[in-house]
């Protein structure tokens, strides 16, 4: 037996154990009205990874530690700051100086492009045209030392694109397929595939402090998926007391909840990850979309498309919020001027701007993270999920730089 097989069978042997409760199907939501604070953090006991590669979780009150702008790293900070930004109508990537605000280049990729999606070993974006209802789905690299793209690589139905924890596996959400495509993260030839069947909508996910599991949610089925990616099994379904139409997930930073970001509910659910449970709900804004965690780890940013659509028109009542991850509470809601519709993106490496395409009025939004204001800078044809570079982290996890 191999080691990479004996690792496996571990893994699913010590998930067995620490997910005894999670049943096959759905299981009944409860929440309360509105989220319950979190207790006083105790002493935290050291986080044990995953077997495999996984870098170790440095400090367990806070998972996003080595995400702070003091840890960009030396040689991912010489790569130019640019706002990679992927237009799912017009078919190409547009590149912004971040420091000049102004449009730097453009250029053709694949068809519907949906987000740019920074590799585990941050040496490549890879932009992931889905190429809906056809057969001519690709994931077009760029090195973002030069800012240049490369030859895209077919791949059936990228919509989304993650990693595992131990970087082994590119972990491809082919959405309209239910279907999770573990694929080699360099030359993307298949390793294997996890179908989702009861996950409708299969597209943004989140892992566990430790990388024993991810959650995934299920944009048209109401639901998330808890997926053992090493034992290649879906673990269970959790259906959402209200709403409906969950988004981008994230988790808190010692790990114990993620939220959730739900368009129709028009707020996030906070879901106990280990026990697979709703554990609260926190209303915010309308058409709840993106999550994006501020570089002190303390806040979390929260975009509100504006519609509970999943196609809308230009000037809705677009937002963000500012949850505070201690109190799980809003401390601060910021209007789009004039409307908009803030959808994917990131924050910049120094924590001062959040960058957000505006999903329905082919603009970019760079956000002040203290005062909120607003700068717009035009873009090609419905902008979604944009990336900004560098970012600080050691490896990514996917999305839009999903770092640890």
């Amino acid at each position: 037996m191999s080691r990479n097989r004996l690792v496996g069978v571990a893994l699913s042997a010590m998930l067995v154990t620490s997910c005894k409760g999670v049943e096959p199907e759905d299981k009944p939501a409860q929440a309360p009205a509105q989220a319950a604070a979190p207790a006083a953090a105790a002493p935290a006991a050291p986080v044990a990874p995953v077997p495999g590669r996984m870098p170790p979780v440095v400090d367990p009150h806070n998972l996003y530690s080595e995400t702070t702008s003091a840890k960009l790293r030396p040689d991912i900070a010489a790569a130019p700051p640019r706002v990679y930004v992927p237009n799912r109508r017009s078919n190409d990537v547009w590149v912004i100086d971040a420091d000049t605000l102004q449009v730097v280049d453009r250029y053709p990729v694949g068809l519907n492009p949906q987000h740019v999606v920074p590799s585990w070993d941050l040496m490549t974006l890879w932009v992931t045209n889905n190429a809906e209802r056809t057969d001519k789905g690709s994931l077009t690299p760029i090195d973002p030392k030069t800012g240049k793209p490369g030859a895209s690589i077919p791949v059936d139905d990228p919509y989304n694109m993650y990693f595992t924890p131990d970087g082994t596996s590119a972990i491809v959400v082919a959405e309209a397929h239910r279907r999770l495509d573990l694929r080699d993260p360099r030359t993307m030839a298949l390793q294997t595939s996890i179908p989702v069947p009861q996950c409708k909508g299969i597209n943004h996910a989140d892992f566990a402090i430790d990388g024993s599991y991810a959650i995934f949610t299920c944009e048209f089925g109401g639901r998330l998926a808890k997926v053992d990616v090493a034992g290649r099994r879906v673990l269970g379904y959790l259906k959402l007391s209200k709403g409906g139409m969950p988004q981008d997930i994230r988790a808190s930073p010692d790990g114990k909840v993620f939220y959730v970001a739900d368009m129709r509910a028009d707020g996030v659910f906070v879901v106990d990850g280990a026990r697979f449970v709703e554990v609260g709900f926190i209303k915010t804004g309308v058409g709840t979309h993106g999550l994006y965690p501020s570089r002190d780890g303390t806040k979390l940013y929260v975009a509100n498309r504006g519609s509970n659509q999943v196609f809308a028109g230009r000037g809705g009542p677009g937002s963000v919020s500012v949850i505070e991850f201690a109190t799980r509470t809003v401390v601060a809601n910021w209007k789009i001027p004039g409307g908009g519709s803030p959808d994917m993106g990131n924050v910049s490496a120094d924590g001062k701007t959040l960058w957000l395409s505006g999903r329905f009025d082919d603009v970019v939004y760079a956000i002040d993270t203290t005062s909120g204001a607003v700068k717009k800078i035009p873009v090609g044809t419905e902008p979604h999920g944009l990336t900004v570079w560098p970012q600080p982290g050691r490896y990514s996890l996917g999305h839009t730089g999903n770092l640890r």
